[in-house]
């Protein structure tokens, strides 16, 4: 399992509005790391490690509302604009004017939106098992994609959701890390304990089901797909359970410069499930 190590430091820095948590190892041009929904930084553990010794500085986050970041109250802190201008803030922050952006899950949707909204901070994106807006407004026209994506719906209601996470000690993280389609090995009883205690800190997960939540009372916030032009990976492990591979496909009109990495044994956990083939992926395009 890789650690944090004593090379990597921990800050928390004023940023659009509010104080985010990031972890930064490494020296050289910079790379942020954006986690999905129901991580924090810790779900790049591995990158951070392979990417700071091949000559990156590397910033992952906590996005806001999740871990040891702010957790503002209401949705509409939640939109994609906001959390596009958290990403600008951060690079800002980091003393940069542009970084290579690399997301995944939710991390991988405001990558999307930053590239297209904001394409002069961005030098080159990588997306991993996130689909381009454009791509996920397709296939949400056929029954399949509405099946694999029905805890959207479910994540809107009111305390139920919450209620329902947080049960059993979060069974679900247990039953979405611990089990097939993820790699056997890939998360670690250890692992799974450290996404608990992030997801249990208090309003954490009410912000966390908050972007969920926003996607559907701001959707003209997203509505708007412009061209990318900065060149993109994008890595795709072909057996998640929520989002089909046809995502990766038909991208050409919206991205310009566009390689695509299909990954058949890894699951929508593709970066914990591959580390190394993630990691070599990533340093090769950077």
């Amino acid at each position: 399992m890789t650690t944090a190590t004593s090379d990597w430091t921990h800050r928390k820095e004023a940023v659009n509005g509010v104080r985010l948590h990031w972890v930064e190892a490494g020296s050289g041009p910079l790379v942020v790391l954006l986690h999905g929904f129901p991580e924090f930084w810790y779900s790049w553990r591995h990158q951070i490690a392979a990417l700071s010794r091949a000559g990156f500085r590397v910033v992952a986050p906590d996005l806001r509302g999740y871990n040891e970041s702010d957790k503002p109250a209401g949705v509409r802190h939640y939109r994609l604009s906001v959390l596009v201008d958290d990403v600008a803030g951060l690079i800002r922050r980091a003393g940069e004017s542009r970084a290579a952006v690399v997301g995944h899950d939710w991390g991988g949707l405001i990558a999307w939106q930053v590239a297209m909204r904001r394409p002069e901070v961005v030098a080159k994106l990588a997306v991993l098992n996130a689909p381009h807006p454009a791509a996920m407004q397709r296939e949400l026209r056929w029954p399949m994609q509405w099946l694999r994506s029905w805890y959207i719906l479910f994540f809107q209601l009111p305390w139920l959701p919450e209620w329902y996470l947080r049960s059993r000690d979060y069974a679900f993280l247990d039953q979405a890390l611990l089990r097939p389609p993820a790699r056997p090995g890939a998360f670690s009883a250890e692992d799974v304990a450290e996404y608990k205690r992030a997801l249990d800190r208090p309003g954490a997960l009410t912000a966390t089901l908050s972007y969920y939540r926003g996607l559907f009372r701001f959707r003209r916030d997203a509505a708007s797909y412009r061209s990318i032009a900065a060149p993109t990976l994008l890595i795709w492990g072909e057996r998640d359970r929520y989002l089909g591979v046809r995502l990766t496909e038909g991208l050409e009109r919206w991205v310009a410069n566009l390689r695509v990495e299909r990954l058949p044994d890894a699951s929508h956990w593709v970066q914990n499930d591959a580390p190394e083939q993630v990691s070599r992926l990533l340093i090769e395009f950077l």
